[in-house]
């Protein structure tokens, strides 16, 4: 059976160039420093997703969400033009990355941003990183889902192999997703020894 690449791969491949120097200047941060902070809150996002749809009605509700809500056939492009560029008037069909913030993480979404800004050095622009790839990241799956002729327990199957992997893998992300899941209940994986990986990954700061 052979693996498919990542969706936290492909994902980030869509994402170089131009939509990271637009995220950078957006949050007033380096591209260097935005590319590492994209890096650890993507299985950040998709590792909590696939968390989310590791139960039945879970895989359901987020293939319904998918459906009603992101399957416009936008192109990530354009996504991010509305979202990048199109500043907070453009009303319209512009997606709510606060609210798909909030049906992903619930009463953690705070945490998660806050070992997420800790642990890149965004600070409080992490929330604001989040919410920018909330909808692209469904959006995203959306794409994959409608062309790979997924139902619900496909989707679930994708999404529960890439929490696994996120979790195998380690690095920033999967500490801070494994971080954000023992606070919401079983083992022992501290936010200090989180920040103590972060800060030897990104070293000095601006």
């Amino acid at each position: 059976m052979n693996a498919p690449t990542s969706l936290v791969d492909e994902l980030m491949a869509q994402l170089q160039g131009a939509p990271l120097q637009q995220m950078a200047q957006q949050l007033g941060a380096s591209p260097a420093q935005t590319e590492d902070a994209v890096g650890a809150a993507l299985p950040l996002l998709l590792g909590k997703l696939g968390r989310n749809a590791a139960e039945p009605q879970g895989a359901m509700d987020l293939f319904g969400a998918l459906q009603r809500d992101h399957t416009g056939g936008n192109d990530l492009g354009s996504l991010l033009g509305s979202l990048l560029g199109g500043g907070g008037g453009a009303g319209g069909g512009q997606p709510d990355g606060a609210a798909i913030l909030g049906h992903i993480f619930g009463g953690s979404q705070q945490r998660a941003e806050a070992g997420l800004g800790q642990a890149t050095g965004l600070g409080a622009n992490a929330g604001q990183l989040l919410q920018m790839l909330a909808p692209i990241v469904m959006s995203f799956l959306a794409q994959r889902m409608s062309s790979g002729g997924m139902n619900a327990g496909g989707l679930g199957q994708v999404l529960g192999q890439e929490h696994a992997r996120v979790q195998q893998q380690g690095g920033l992300g999967g500490g801070l997703l494994g971080s954000l899941l023992d606070q919401d209940g079983d083992g022992q994986v501290g936010l200090s020894d989180l920040l103590k990986i972060g800060g030897g990954l990104l070293g000095g700061r601006r």
